[in-house]
């Protein structure tokens, strides 16, 4: 399966980049660990674990841990996983992004 990012995760995942730094070490970790994670699931899309604080939605959204500290949000559409989120574990879960 082909994996997008949305224009939401890009923007969670600048937003991470302007707090950090687009040239720390811990940011460019995490663009790496998003790149390894989106290639593990266009070959196994159900490896994550469903997002219990968006089962309300009814979508099926899923996620993978990344950089330990954050979770990828992504929603499958056959033949397309599509990223909605970067979401950073340390905020309140209620923030997460639909």
């Amino acid at each position: 399966m082909k994996v997008n990012i949305t224009k939401p995760a890009q923007r969670s995942l600048g937003k991470t980049g302007g707090y950090y730094g687009k040239n720390s070490p811990h940011y460019k970790k995490l663009k790496k660990d998003i790149r390894h994670k989106s290639k593990l699931l266009s070959e196994n899309p159900e490896m994550g674990q469903e997002e219990d604080h968006l089962k309300h939605l009814n979508q099926g959204h899923r996620y993978v841990l990344v950089a330990k500290l954050y979770k990828m949000i992504y929603l499958i559409a056959a033949p397309f996983i599509f990223i909605t989120d970067i979401f950073d574990t340390r905020q309140d879960p209620d923030k997460m992004k639909p």
